[in-house]
């Protein structure tokens, strides 16, 4: 018998607290995964804001007048906007967790040296960033189209980060849940889209019955909706504090939720 002379040690983390460099690694390669086919990613969400934004000011005209003090196509364009932005940054996050577990290479991810915080937060960023890339899009378009202008820069960009860092998080966590494309069908056809046009997207929840209107002051798309219109119109339906503080909140939670889920392998690992 020959004695192995050589022990092997398990090598340890040298990167400090934070691998910056593989948390920045992973945020380019899903920023690079939606910019590659930036035609479906970017401009189809435009594509579809201003076949809305025809489609109602066709079909309405003139007729409707105006909401919060404004024409109704300067209400209703901020709305478009930010519906795409919200349901972007879910199918990004949720897309690509959902993908990797289909095509098996999940399994690259997990053995990287990389922490649940860093995965979640790299990914969500992602999002965020699609989610800004469109939103900037469709505002220089809309301005094109529609007499709109931002009257308060620093809400618009909180308001759009919290929302879009949001949704991310949910969509990797429908993401680690959904097993194939029905199960993230139904999440999307079921709670995204009913909680996007329900959240006075298209019209003001001061014209709802008083329970739906109570209904509504509950739901987080609410207030993602109507902070980002009140940074080109100037009036809100809401609280403009209270959705900062609720936002806030939810941002915290839903990342939270996101980490525990990642950290112990949900759906992941067996």
């Amino acid at each position: 018998m020959v004695e192995i002379s050589k022990k092997y040690k398990i090598g340890k983390r040298r990167f400090g607290l934070i691998n910056w460099v593989g948390a920045w690694t992973l945020y380019q390669k899903e920023t690079l995964r939606f910019l590659n086919v930036w035609l479906q990613t970017i401009f189809s969400p435009l594509i579809s804001s201003l076949l809305f934004l025809l489609v109602l000011s066709l079909a309405i005209g003139n007729e409707r007048g105006e909401v919060l003090g404004v024409p109704f196509i300067i209400f209703l364009a901020p709305g478009l906007i930010a519906m795409q932005v919200i349901q972007q940054s879910f199918s990004h996050s949720s897309s690509s967790f959902m993908i990797s577990k289909i095509q098996g290479n999940i399994v690259d991810l997990l053995y990287a040296p990389l922490s649940a915080t860093e995965v979640t937060i790299s990914v969500s960023l992602a999002a965020v960033t699609r989610s800004f890339l469109i939103g900037a899009i469709s505002i220089l378009t809309f301005y094109l189209i529609v007499d709109i202008q931002i009257k308060h820069f620093f809400t618009l960009i909180l308001f759009t980060f919290l929302s879009s860092f949001i949704l991310g998080n949910v969509g990797i966590i429908a993401g680690l849940w959904a097993e194939k494309f029905d199960h993230m069908a139904t999440v999307t056809n079921f709670v995204i889209i009913p909680l996007s046009f329900l959240s006075g997207t298209f019209y003001s929840i001061d014209r709802l019955p008083g329970i739906l209107k109570t209904i509504s002051e509950f739901n987080p798309f609410f207030y993602m909706i109507d902070g980002f219109r009140y940074s080109f119109i100037g009036v809100s339906d809401g609280s403009i504090k209270i959705g900062i503080i609720y936002l806030m909140v939810l941002s915290f939670l839903s990342w939270l939720a996101t980490y525990i889920l990642f950290k112990k392998g949900y759906k992941i690992v067996s």
